[in-house]
């Protein structure tokens, strides 16, 4: 449910009103905007009088929310949300471009690459330290070593970094970590978006392979029902009939989040297609479709990486897609 005020309530008028829905058993979630002010109520407001509240003269309108999300839901939160990372914000017009390799393999190869995509224009380093992979005999990653070196590429870089989170045991190793991702894989594993939650820290949570934009959408919500609103969601291909890619980008996924959320939205790319020469068409896709930004996997030497070289861009093909995008978006935004 949510209750819209009218425009230039007193504070302690609205104090009042979101006091006595609290003494209801409600959570209340306000959101201030220039001209309105929304109330969102969470919990079980099926013995809520819609027409006593509605009858409050600081009250414009009370509507109820059939959609199970409800902290994500634009309706609760009409205004963007803005995920700041240092400097560094996404949403609302702010643009955020990351790149960085599928897996951290040495401080040589992860140093380079974080200073060249420094160079062209990348805000933050991506890069996995812990690896889930389809196979047992497949590079796992370089787990807390490979978390040490990100912070030495992080000190030598000043970017802020972004690695993937596998399990709510490692949230500990994770304390300094700017931004943790949830990977496709882990989406749905509902323990680790709760503890995700309590850290208070950004999240970057990918789309599973078969899921719905619901079923992200609701997970999100267990992150921000634990307490965290920096969520930033990522559209990252899902599993279809074709074999041609890797996965099927759904592009249409980003404006249909739109419409639902308040959240950032990013697209990526290069686990969509599997393919670095789709990595480019498919990334100012993203850039000309609304996305808040794109990851981007990036290697010094695809040839010989431990993990997805076959969709890795190297630093002079990432500096110039991502002048590119940059044009792209000013035509864009033209």
């Amino acid at each position: 449910m949510i209750v819209i005020l009218k425009h230039g309530v007193q504070q302690e008028k609205m104090e009042g009103l979101v006091n006595w829905l609290k003494n209801q058993g409600l959570g209340v979630h306000i959101s201030e905007g220039s001209f309105q002010t929304v109330l969102g109520l969470i919990g079980d407001t099926s013995a809520v009088d819609m027409d006593l509240i509605g009858s409050l003269g600081i009250v414009d309108s009370v509507k109820r929310v059939s959609d199970p999300f409800k902290c994500c839901n634009r309706k609760f939160h009409p205004a963007d949300t803005v995920v700041q990372v240092g400097d560094v914000k996404i949403g609302s017009g702010n643009f955020c471009m990351i790149a960085g390799p599928c897996s951290v393999e040495s401080e040589e190869q992860i140093v380079e690459i974080a200073l060249a995509v420094k160079k062209a224009g990348a805000q933050m380093l991506r890069g996995g330290a812990f690896k889930p992979r389809t196979s047992p005999y497949e590079f796992q990653g370089l787990k807390a070593t490979g978390l040490d070196l990100l912070r030495v590429a992080r000190k030598v870089s000043g970017l802020p970094i972004v690695t993937e989170i596998m399990a709510a045991k490692d949230l500990p190793r994770f304390e300094d970590v700017d931004v943790r991702q949830v990977g496709p894989r882990t989406t749905q594993n509902f323990d680790l978006p709760r503890g995700r939650g309590r850290l208070r820290k950004p999240i970057l949570l990918k789309r599973g392979l078969a899921n719905t934009l619901k079923e992200l959408l609701m997970s999100a919500e267990y992150i921000m029902a634990g307490g965290n609103e920096q969520v930033i969601l990522c559209e990252r291909g899902i599993r279809t009939f074709d074999d041609y890619t890797r996965n099927t980008l759904d592009l249409a996924a980003v404006p249909m989040l739109r419409e639902l959320t308040h959240l950032p939205i990013i697209v990526d790319p290069s686990h969509a297609t599997g393919l670095a020469r789709l990595v480019r068409p498919m990334a100012l896709a993203g850039a000309a479709c609304g996305a808040d930004g794109l990851i981007i996997e990036v290697h010094n030497d695809p040839m010989h990486a431990l993990c997805d070289g076959a969709q890795s861009l190297r630093p002079e093909e990432y500096a110039s897609l991502a002048e590119d995008v940059r044009r792209i978006r000013e035509v864009v935004a033209g």
